[in-house]
């Protein structure tokens, strides 16, 4: 590469170039940056450049090619090619490869302009998308070991319990009764998929209520639930009933500021009555910003449409469909 960079700076065509490559080495260090290993057979210059993950992922790496054609920078951008097959424990999907293939082209990538350098820009574009890539795998991945621990403790929670207990099954794993908390007669609750997004989950759920007293002992049932009791905010709510002439709503943050509120809000504009919406999330580590109340109404939208609260026919009426 010294070479190649002597060679740059010694052309008055190509001088920015060869500033552009002293400068990408200087921020990402002498071994980050090889020539590419097969020989030109035209004035294309190609090397790859390897970066690291920022922290806490300080040990996943990606490798990436660039390729500047003779008419760089004054007519042509750079041509970037991922060339890390894995990213962590996760093999690089097509989409990843295309998104990185149109850097330059793509209203996601970096803006090109006729005669500016621009690698380095490229890059951590590269390097930004690539390391959301990654973290919706590891949501992803995590969400699943979730759901397998679920199913696990519910082979042993959502065993009936008999009036006697001498009648009851010998068990490795006897349930406390302590721990259960029944639903109102004739409640369903609606559970949505979960809502990845770097490393937080949001997952929303909705039922139909006909009494405001049925509201307290729903949000304990489902805080008597492990996995949504270990959630940094187990039961976001909001719910509407209508009573007689007299409609009676309510709405909860549990600690998320403003979001009870914002569900509200949505049950009012969707002109929805009868139903409790309960929003879970886990936070992962990482502030989401405003993202999160996105993430928080989505949720709450879907486990609605999932209990078919936003069916035309069914805006106002107590019941969804089961499933």
């Amino acid at each position: 590469m010294d070479n190649l960079i002597e060679e740059l700076l010694s052309s008055p065509e190509r001088e920015a170039v060869g500033s552009e490559l002293e400068v990408l080495k200087s921020i990402y260090g002498d071994d980050a940056i090889r020539s590419w290993k097969e020989a030109p057979t035209d004035d294309t210059i190609r090397f790859e450049v390897t970066i690291d993950f920022p922290s806490p992922y300080d040990e996943v790496k990606i490798t990436t090619l660039i390729s500047l054609s003779s008419t760089y920078p004054a007519d042509s951008p750079p041509q970037l090619q991922l060339l890390s097959r894995y990213i962590g424990a996760f093999g690089v999907d097509s989409n990843l490869f295309g998104s990185v293939l149109r850097t330059y082209i793509s209203a996601n990538g970096v803006e090109w302009t006729r005669g500016a350098v621009c690698v380095f820009d490229g890059l951590q574009n590269v390097l930004d998308r690539c390391v959301q890539w990654y973290e919706d795998r590891l949501s992803a991945q995590r969400a699943g070991e979730l759901l397998r621990e679920d199913a696990a403790e519910s082979n042993l929670t959502t065993r009936p319990i008999p009036s006697d207990p001498e009648d009851a099954p010998p068990s490795s794993f006897p349930v406390d009764r302590r721990d259960i908390v029944a639903l109102p007669p004739g409640i369903q609750i609606f559970e949505a998929e979960p809502i990845l997004d770097r490393k937080s989950a949001f997952v929303g759920r909705a039922c139909a209520i006909t009494d405001p007293s049925q509201v307290p002992l729903i949000l304990s049932y489902l805080s008597s639930d492990r996995k949504i009791s270990r959630a940094a905010h187990p039961i976001i709510n909001a719910w509407r009933c209508q009573v007689g002439k007299t409609l009676h709503q309510d709405n909860e943050d549990d600690g998320e500021t403003a979001a009870g509120g914002r569900l509200s809000h949505l049950l009012q504009i969707l002109e929805i009555n009868n139903v409790l919406v309960i929003v879970t999330r886990y936070y992962g580590g990482i502030h989401l910003g405003p993202d999160r109340f996105k993430h928080i109404n989505q949720a709450a939208r879907n486990a609605l449409e999932l209990g078919g609260f936003l069916d035309d026919e069914g805006h106002n009426k107590s019941r969804g469909r089961k499933h």
